[in-house]
């Protein structure tokens, strides 16, 4: 019931924007630019977790950008998906190896999104599972464009997991190791030669992705990159802009 009434009240309901705040404007022109329209950052964290694939990112976790994705996960603001998996879209191209830098993959091969689990009780909590979500919209824009890409959520928590808010990447790293499987069947989808991207809303120390890379290695995933909205930025300085 609270998915459904998630899915009516942002679709009717008045709002202001989720950036900024700005009156009748449910993601002003300024804000919309603020979270798509600059380069795609590759992100790399401080340490780098082993085994972690090259990261994308649409733009950097603060302010405006902060705000909307918390406003989606969060708060149910559904009516942002659209804006928010168009500016993943983007990193997952890059991810992919389809854009001007890329390679990574042969033009034309399929293209796998899978999206880092949350857990179910966030899930539950939420009444929506945000990351989804958000892989859907940025499969169907990637199609839209001629991309041979769609969205497979393989991938399960098979144990549980501490709620990583206050860990340092050490220990988010040790939360999660051996975390994640491939369900049943999972590997069919790529057995035929399907380039796999990892997708996440949020990208910090890198342990999640790491490990969702790891799952998916064992079960003869090809992984060939992973992209996100946004990763923070770090004080005195910026990550380098691949």
């Amino acid at each position: 019931m609270r998915g459904w009434w998630q899915e009516i009240a942002g679709l009717v309901l008045p709002a202001e924007c989720a950036g900024c705040g700005l009156a009748r404007s449910v993601l002003c022109a300024e804000c919309r630019e603020e979270l798509s329209g600059r380069s795609f950052r590759r992100a790399r964290p401080d340490p780098v977790p082993v085994g972690l694939p090259p990261v994308y990112a649409a733009a950097w976790y603060a302010d405006a950008v902060r705000s909307v994705l918390l406003a989606h996960k969060e708060r149910g603001a559904l009516v942002l998906t659209e804006a928010l998996g168009g500016a993943l879209a983007g990193a997952v191209r890059r991810a992919g190896g389809s854009g001007a830098h890329g390679g990574a993959r042969a033009g034309g091969e399929p293209l796998l999104l899978v999206p880092v689990p949350s857990a179910r009780h966030a899930v539950a909590r939420r009444g929506h599972d945000p990351v989804r979500r958000l892989a859907v919209a940025a499969a169907g824009v990637l199609r839209r464009s001629g991309e041979a890409a769609r969205v497979a959520p393989v991938l399960r928590q098979r144990r549980v997991v501490a709620d990583q808010v206050g860990l340092d990447g050490r220990g988010r790293s040790a939360n999660v190791s051996g975390a994640l499987t491939v369900v049943a069947g999972g590997a069919a989808l790529w057995a035929g030669g399907a380039a796999v991207v990892l997708v996440d809303d949020l990208m910090t120390t890198g342990a999640s992705l790491a490990e969702a890379a790891r799952a998916l290695a064992a079960a003869g995933g090809r992984v060939v990159g992973a992209a996100v909205v946004a990763v923070p930025p770090r004080e005195g300085r910026r990550r380098r802009v691949a």
